[in-house]
């Protein structure tokens, strides 16, 4: 038996939310506000991409989100294991490349694309897009 879908749910469920991060350690409230969004919209059951691009590539690398720290947010780990639970991740590949990270070396589940995968996501009907 499958579960009763309210028009709530069933709205919720078809929507999907592409989140591009271009702040890190260098603006970490904005940074944090964009992992936080990410995580509670993929607790939501909305479908997530999040794009790291810019100082949050570094995040794409193991060990690097325990480093960050901002009094009262949700540890950065934790929301990225929430978010590749059921979302995406994806390093922007120049991102990447501009500081030598490859697929090798990120945390798995990771993928590298570029602009033009972007591009397709953002421009499917329905789709949410949020920069931070």
């Amino acid at each position: 038996m499958e579960p009763v879908r309210t028009p709530q749910t069933a709205q919720t469920t078809q929507k999907t939310l592409v989140i591009k991060v271009t702040a890190g350690a260098d603006a970490p409230e904005r940074c944090s506000q964009a992992f936080t969004v990410a995580a509670v919209a993929v607790a939501s059951g909305v479908r997530v991409s999040l794009w790291l691009t810019g100082e949050a590539a570094w995040f794409a690398l193991p060990g690097r989100a325990a480093e960050f720290e901002l009094p009262h947010a949700a540890p950065l780990p934790d929301l990225i294991e929430s978010i590749l639970s059921a979302g995406e991740i994806t390093l922007c590949t120049q991102c990447a490349a501009r500081r030598d990270i490859t697929q090798d070396d990120v945390l798995e589940g990771v993928r590298i694309a570029g602009a033009q995968v972007f591009v397709s996501e953002i421009m499917v009907d329905g789709v949410q897009t949020l920069v931070y």
